[in-house]
């Protein structure tokens, strides 16, 4: 587990975000599987979150660079076009002329799909009611609320067996994995590797 945790540091440093991300995600495997819940878990989650987070940011401005020269060639085909069609001016016969119309839309769907890959916000059922991180193991409580399940029990070890929100008496056997949540978040991470960044 550790060797493949300092591969993915070795990785990470040289740039090499893909091979660290399977590296970290390998470390994960083989501490979940050992079923040890230790400060290593934590930290292998920081540098994955890192690794994924640098994946998209490189990866992003690419897209982005791509995208803007494909709409250049999209605008400049579809101005082509009209001007070869004779449809770039107003016709005599008084029709409308549907380049304006043509290139708003263009100019729609390439906005749109940038914006579906610029950075906003987490919902918040996505997020920790105590750290306001997004979840790696969620857990719910009897009382219905979920939280981030090393910083819960870090809660109950240090200021005593109570939900930090409802005050409700709260011991560790009686919290249960939240796979709904946890496989929201997977998916949500998956179409928005920026979410991956830590403070």
């Amino acid at each position: 587990m550790q060797g493949h945790y300092l591969l993915g540091c070795a990785l990470l440093e040289k740039e090499d975000c893909a091979l660290a991300v399977k590296e970290f995600e390998k470390a994960l495997d083989l501490l979940k599987s050992s079923n040890s819940r230790d400060k290593m878990a934590e930290d292998i989650w920081q540098v994955l979150a890192k690794a994924k987070y640098q994946h998209w940011e490189k990866h992003s401005t690419q897209r982005v660079w791509k995208m803007q020269s494909l709409r250049e060639a999209c605008e400049n085909a579809l101005q082509e076009h009209h001007f070869l069609s004779g449809t770039l001016s107003e016709d005599s016969e008084g029709t409308t002329n549907e380049y304006p119309e043509q290139c708003k839309l263009l100019s729609e769907v390439f906005t749109n799909a940038i914006l579906a890959d610029t950075p906003g916000d987490v919902p918040d059922y996505l997020c920790c009611q105590i750290t306001f991180e997004i979840f790696r193991d969620p857990v719910i409580t009897p009382s219905g609320v979920t939280y981030e399940r090393a910083i819960l029990l870090e809660h109950l070890h240090k200021v005593g067996n109570f939900d930090p929100v409802t005050r409700e008496p709260l011991k560790e056997h009686q919290l249960v994995p939240n796979l709904a949540i946890k496989e929201a978040v997977q998916a949500y991470l998956k179409e928005h590797s920026w979410a991956y960044k830590t403070n």
